[in-house]
């Protein structure tokens, strides 16, 4: 591991670092911020999945979440979108290929070998992150677009896994929309049954009633009714039973400046669920 770039930010550190990932088999970048509590011992983590074509670079400049989680004394921690460099598979499309790895493992070739982005988040990067950083163990999750399909997906693939799971204009049903489509027939192949266990609005019917799950939509979104409809997974949560807390704002869209609004309330809805 190498530290690529350490500030001094909101009482604590927003630091970016590089490692050799043995799941994806490339080096990756990861940002942290490490809160001014850690300096009386560890503290529990908010995971942050971005969403298409972004890097860990995008919400820790955009996002406004560290002083939140300086205020919370939470450990903020934000992996890339995708494996990346020469050799690893890519598209022309900007939605396919590397910044957009859909957090998913991948079944086909040529995305089999790096892009297992399910496996990277889950596993081997928390471990990573509890070797090296002042962290509990205690993790809760959010995401925006892309990244918010993967919060959502993994917590309910991994009931008990995560404190809380919040996420920001999500893609809630991606075998029912054109952004699925695509990479999930990428990545997966063209088997659609194959395709719902990494669509939370399939998995929500299935998985263990979780604690509340916070979803902040903007009602100007440009890709609201094409790629993200949240009423598909509201109404599944509610023949499940699972406690769901949609919050559509009207004249917000999908950009940052939507995600630094409500910032605030997904780092408090995660603070709410960590011990400590």
């Amino acid at each position: 591991m190498k530290r690529i770039s350490s500030q001094a930010c909101f009482g604590g550190r927003q630091e970016v670092w590089e490692h050799d990932s043995e799941t994806l088999g490339v080096p990756m970048r990861f940002a942290i911020f490490l809160p001014p509590a850690v300096e009386q011992g560890p503290r529990p983590m908010l995971t942050f999945l971005s969403g298409l074509t972004c890097t860990e670079q995008n919400v820790i400049t955009k996002g406004g979440f560290q002083q939140h989680c300086a205020a919370h004394g939470l450990v903020f921690l934000c992996p890339d979108t995708s494996p990346r460099g020469e050799g690893v598979a890519d598209h022309e499309g900007w939605d396919l290929g590397q910044g957009a790895g859909f957090y998913l493992n991948a079944t086909e070739e040529p995305w089999a070998r790096h892009y297992r982005m399910h496996d990277y988040v889950v596993h081997e990067l928390p471990a990573l992150v509890r070797e090296r950083f002042p962290v509990t163990g205690a993790e809760s999750i959010t995401g925006h677009s892309m990244g918010g399909h993967g919060a959502l997906v993994l917590s309910l693939k991994h009931p008990g896994r995560y404190a809380s799971v919040s996420a920001f204009a999500p893609i809630v049903a991606p075998t029912q929309v054109p952004w699925g489509h695509k990479a999930f027939g990428a990545y997966l192949g063209d088997d659609r049954d194959a395709w719902k266990a990494w669509d939370a609005t399939e998995l929500v019917a299935d998985a263990p009633t979780m604690g509340r799950i916070l979803v902040d939509q903007g009602g100007a979104d440009g890709f609201l009714t094409e790629q993200l409809q949240p009423e598909r997974f509201a109404t599944a949560c509610e023949a499940a039973g699972q406690p769901l807390d949609l919050r559509i704002h009207d004249g917000y869209d999908h950009s940052y400046f939507f995600m630094a609004t409500f910032a605030g309330d997904h780092v408090a809805h995660a603070a709410d669920a960590l011990p400590g």
